[in-house]
């Protein structure tokens, strides 16, 4: 049986456009079925957050998983325009993959977890202040994925073959974070989500088309 690939995405009720547009870009491109969840904090059993809500919540993803297979957590502040089985079937197997060709502050934008060797990850070692977590210490190895999926704007020319974009200062919602290249990405994915058809099209032959309308 095709499992689907989990795929755990932050989420940020302050900004729920951006985890839209995220997850619909990556079953767009998607060629196997993909579960997506919401890293949603009120939903999880931590409370610790820090500038977003999801900020320590991604590490839970191999708690999420029950500690079996694999399991992609990526920023709500990202579309993806390549095949994510692409990113799965990437061989490498260490406890966490990242990409690590780019400012060592984004590695764990998108965190490629081996769930079985992440077992210190459960809801106690996560809420811990103690626990500083964004080292990866707690990692025996930390493996590499491809740069193409993980392609940082604003911080010198970006690659056009890059298949995950990442707008870390923030989606172009706004004048502070608008006005780069790559800024149509973003809204070609914003508005396939958000598209619908027209009714003729999708109901003209259902049941419902000809029903009266109620008083």
């Amino acid at each position: 049986m095709l499992e689907p690939l989990r795929v755990f995405i932050g989420f940020d009720p302050r900004q729920s456009v951006a985890f839209t547009t995220c997850a619909h870009s990556i079953l767009r491109h998607a060629s196997v079925p993909v579960a997506i969840t919401a890293l949603h904090l009120k939903q999880l059993p931590i409370t610790r957050r820090g500038l977003t809500e999801f900020t320590f919540s991604r590490f839970l993803v191999p708690y999420l998983c029950g500690y079996q297979g694999r399991g992609l957590f990526m920023d709500q502040d990202m579309v993806v325009t390549g095949d994510i089985k692409e990113l799965f079937d990437h061989p490498d197997m260490s406890a966490v993959s990242v990409v690590q060709d780019q400012e060592r502050f984004e590695w764990p934008s998108v965190m490629m977890f081996n769930a079985a060797c992440c077992r210190i990850l459960t809801p106690e070692f996560v809420e811990n202040p103690k626990n500083q977590l964004f080292d990866l210490k707690w990692a025996p190895y930390v493996g590499h994925l491809p740069k193409a999926w993980n392609q940082i704007l604003g911080y010198g020319k970006a690659d056009p073959e890059a298949k995950l974009w990442h707008w870390t200062r923030g989606v172009p919602v706004w004048p502070e974070t608008q006005n780069l290249p790559e800024d149509r990405i973003w809204f070609e994915e914003m508005e396939a989500a958000n598209y619908t058809c027209e009714y003729k099209d999708l109901m003209a032959h259902s049941i419902h088309h000809n029903r009266p309308k109620a008083a």
